[in-house]
């Protein structure tokens, strides 16, 4: 985050009317946040990023035109890895956040956030490096200790990690029984139990814990 107590942030969406939407919620919930840039898509905002005065969190939007988010945010990460990217979008499918998720953003907001969230997703983001909602929380990413996780790390099977691993992408469970030879029951048997397991309840939760403890690489 930037020393002052001005908080820099950059727009990337392709809906005018929507980013000035996101203004109107800035400038209004976030008085001490500054917006350096707005931008169309990823190309747009190579364009306007100014390398001597960086945003701290940029709300990135996913299906643009020219350059989407998930190649913007692999620019990002290539480029300026410091720059903090929180996902604001419509689309909520479980493989576009989990490939996000892989990518480094720190948060995913549906774009009918009010403002109040909005301003604390930014804050959270910038201060302590994340902000999920819905499919994963800060009690997901924190409620167990680090012995804990230690613990169950030891008794996953080397068939459960090669299912953690294929999790972490954006195939179907049909898919990972197709490439595993199992079948889907039996893969929904080795979600069921890593769910249990790892204390997590979505498949969003579990790229997390993969993420977080080595399990799977970011970028990949």
């Amino acid at each position: 985050m930037a020393t002052t107590d001005m908080l820099k942030i950059g727009l990337v969406d392709d809906h005018k009317l929507f980013r000035r939407g996101l203004v109107s919620l800035i400038r209004h919930g976030s008085p001490d946040c500054q917006i350096l840039f707005e931008a169309d898509d990823g190309n747009d905002m190579q364009q306007k990023i100014n390398p001597k005065d960086l945003p701290d969190v940029i709300l990135m939007d996913v299906n643009m035109p020219r350059m989407d988010g998930f190649a913007a945010v692999t620019w990002l990460r290539q480029q300026y890895p410091d720059i903090k990217v929180l996902v604001v979008s419509m689309v909520n499918a479980e493989e576009t956040i989990v490939r996000m998720l892989r990518l480094g953003v720190k948060g995913y907001l549906c774009k009918d956030v009010e403002s109040a969230e909005l301003s604390e997703a930014l804050r959270e983001v910038a201060n302590k490096g994340y902000y999920y909602t819905d499919f994963v929380t800060r009690k997901l990413v924190h409620s167990l200790s680090r012995g804990d996780h230690d613990a169950m790390l030891n008794h996953i099977s080397d068939q459960e990690r090669k299912f953690i691993e294929l999790a972490c992408s954006e195939m179907t469970y049909v898919e990972i029984a197709d490439i595993m030879c199992l079948s889907p029951k039996t893969i929904d048997g080795y979600r069921n139990s890593l769910f249990e397991k790892l204390k997590v309840k979505s498949r969003v939760g579990l790229v997390i814990f993969a993420i977080k403890h080595g399990l799977v690489a970011l970028g990949e």
